[in-house]
Formats: structure tokens, sequence, C-alpha cells
């Protein structure tokens, strides 16, 4: 049956999203003092929430202030101030769309200078080449914190429900730490978290229930998961297949799928697999795939720009489109399809051959025009990416300051703490 892009989407927890458009999450990277929402986050949800979208998705939201993915990240965890976060939710739901937030620990992926912790399912750093020294040396995680990890998830999502959000999308792709305990190369565990399938999705699993319990059945609880992790002998579609059948059961609401991870960044849109499109909706082929079999409806992000691309997404079987850099680019483009309008521009092209360094530059040219429109100003998507990765690296060298002040006095320790 073919999916209308403006009708309703009901879901298990008895959410009904107002239509099949989804702002994916997009790591802002944009905390205020305190590694707290402020009125650049507000201001940019707020901007977003009146453009159309049927669901807002923020980015990473941080379960552990020792490991953020970036200086700029946001946590909320036991000692948080819940009122920001309020603010925040308020501000995105302003305009009819329902707000969730997407939780996340980083795991490995964390900058060489960030203090806090680097942790892994096992000691296999990051492998990005003559870039790798850019990431921290992963410990591999002992079964205490494991268990305290997945009680960190719990919290978040107990707290984000008492600020007003809507739901929450647990992050097990891109090679975070949940995605790492997925991947048959970065885990090399002999214990009960390794080896097999059902040994490595352990951990994602024992978070998903954790997080149900602590929610109400009335909030919605999705998983962003890889369809694939574009590395020979790695995560891949078959994996997804499976893992998408574990979580039936586990009372999710929604899978998002993505691919890839800072080694093979196929989120950016380089290139990474012959099974992906070069320009729009990156993954759909491996989707498809997935959703002839798929007991849990599906959210596709990568690529997508314009409606036509959109509707053929849906006409695949797929429950939800997701979009991120073309609303960081054109914050209004559900109402333009509204319309029958679409964007009048486009993210300037990065064509560099250093791909760590290009989905770096992809990622700072998002974030320039995230940071324009939560000042209130248009986004500028023709701004050459090295200007755009330059300011970025400013803005983080100053958040890094900030958050090696904040740290000690965070109240965070290594050991878990229950939900308030």
């Amino acid at each position: 049956m073919t999916r209308e892009l403006f009708s309703p989407l009901p879901l298990r927890s008895g959410q009904v999203l107002g239509n099949r458009i989804a702002k994916a999450a997009m790591e802002e990277n944009m905390a205020g003092e305190g590694q707290v929402p402020d009125r650049q986050l507000t201001g940019l949800y707020r901007r977003w929430t009146a453009g159309g979208t049927g669901l807002l998705i923020t980015g990473n939201v941080m379960v552990h202030a020792e490991a953020l993915t970036g200086p700029g990240g946001v946590v909320l965890d036991h000692s948080a101030p819940l009122k920001p976060f309020t603010d925040w939710a308020r501000a995105g739901k302003a305009g009819g769309a329902a707000m969730w937030m997407q939780i996340n620990h980083p795991g490995r992926q964390i900058q060489a200078d960030m203090p806090g912790v680097v942790w892994g399912p096992s000691a296999v750093g990051v492998d990005l080449g003559k870039h790798s020294s850019r990431f921290g040396r992963p410990v591999a995680m002992t079964p205490e914190q494991i268990d305290a990890t997945v009680t960190r998830f719990a919290v978040t999502a107990h707290r984000a429900e008492k600020a007003g959000f809507d739901g929450v999308e647990i992050h097990a792709a891109h090679g975070y730490l949940l995605s790492q305990f997925l991947s048959p190369l970065v885990n090399q565990r002999t214990d009960a978290w390794g080896g097999s399938l059902e040994n490595r999705a352990r951990m994602l699993l024992d978070v998903v229930r954790a997080v149900r319990a602590a929610v109400s059945p009335s909030f919605a609880v999705a998983v962003k998961l890889n369809s694939a992790d574009f590395q020979r002998g790695g995560f891949d579609a078959d994996d997804a297949r499976q893992v998408i059948g574990m979580l039936d059961p586990l009372g999710v609401d929604l899978v998002e799928l993505s691919g890839g991870s800072y080694e093979s960044p196929a989120m950016t849109g380089r290139r990474a697999d012959s099974r992906t499109q070069a320009r729009e909706a990156y993954f759909l082929d491996l989707a498809t795939d997935l959703v002839r079999s798929s007991p849990l409806p599906l959210m596709l992000t990568g690529g997508i720009t314009r409606r036509e691309t959109a509707e053929k997404v849906l006409d695949s079987g797929v429950a939800l489109v997701g979009m991120g850099t073309a609303l960081a680019v054109t914050p209004d483009l559900p109402n333009r399809w509204r319309l029958d309008r679409e964007a009048d521009r486009q993210m300037r092209a990065v064509t560099w051959s250093d791909k760590a360094l290009a989905s770096a530059a992809s990622m700072a040219q998002v974030r320039h025009q995230m940071r324009r429109i939560a000042r209130g100003s248009d986004p500028r998507p023709g701004t050459h990416p090295a200007f755009a990765l330059v300011s970025e690296q400013r803005h983080q060298r100053r958040a890094l300051r900030r958050y090696r002040a904040w740290l000690p006095a965070s109240g965070d320790t290594a050991a878990a703490s229950r939900p308030a």
C-alpha cells in the first residue's frame, strides 16, 4: 500500500506522528554552560518545528558526563538540571511536532584531547590511518561498567520523559558504543557480550529493556541501527535483520536505519559500498531488503532532499522519512513540499580525497548552518567547507575549555546513578 507523505503514523506506544517526515538527529555540539541546552538549541528547534515535520529527533544527548562525542555535547544524567531540557522540549513541540531525544554513549569514538573515559567492548582503537591519533585509546569495559552504562541510558530516558519529551531514540549506529558491541570487528570479547550476534547484541537489548521499564507505556522508544557498517567482515544487512527481530518483542516503536561509522562514513554521503546510492537515499537498497521481513516500522535517513525521493522511500514500504542536512539548509522544507515547492539551494559538495577530513568538513558545514538558524539568520549553504571546518574547530576549542572546567564539579563518577 502506498503511504502518503502527509498521512499520520500511529505507533505501538499509542503515539501518533502528524506526518511521515522526521528531522533526523544531527549532532549539534551546541551545549551551553554546564553541558545543557540553552537559547541556541531552543531557537533552533523552534525554527524546525515551524517548518512542518511530524517528528523532531535531537542530536546526541550523552548519558555519561565523562564520555562525550565532542566538548559541546549535551549531557542529561542524574544530576543535570531539568529546566533547560523542559524548555528544549517545549520549543520543539510548539509547532505540533513530536519531540524525541536521541540518547547515546560514544564508547571509543572520543577525541584524544577530551578528559574523561574512553571505553569500548575491546581495546581496539578507531582506525583512521594518519588521523587515528585524533581519538583516544580505548580500554575494554568491565561487566560492572557495562551494567552501569545500561542504567545510565535508563536514567536519561526517565528524565527525558520528566522534562516533557515524547520519546527517546537509542543510538546503536554510526560506530558509537552500542554499535561497537554489535560489530565483530570491534567487539573481540570472549565472554557473554562477545562472539555470536546474540551475545554482541546483549548490551543493546539490555539497554532497550531498561529504558522501556523506566518510562511510561505511552512514551516512544526507538532504536537507530546501521543497515550495514560498510566494512569487510563488519556488521551487515543480515545482522541488522536479525537484530530488528530481537527488538520486536521489547516494546520498540520504530527502528531508524542508517549506516557507516567514523572509519567508513557512509552516513555523510561518501560512497562506501556499491549498494549505496551516490546522491540521495543512500541506504534505500538495503532498507528495501530489510523492510520485507521487518516486524517493526522502519525509518530511513541519508541524503533525502526532494519530495520525489521521499515518496519513493515510502513506496518501498518504509514508514518514516528522515532528513538531516536538507533541513539544516531549508528548515521549512516539509511546508514547501505541501505547496509543491522544493528547496532553492543545496549544501556545497565536499570533494576532498581524504575521506576522514571530508567527513569532518561535511559535519562542520551542517553545524555552521545550524548555528546560523539558531541565531535567527538564514542558512548559507554555499559556505566553503574549509571555512566551516576552521570555524567549527574554533567553537570546539572554546567548548573544550568550558567542559574541562565543568567536568570535575559535575557530580558524575564511573558508578551508575539511580533515576531521580
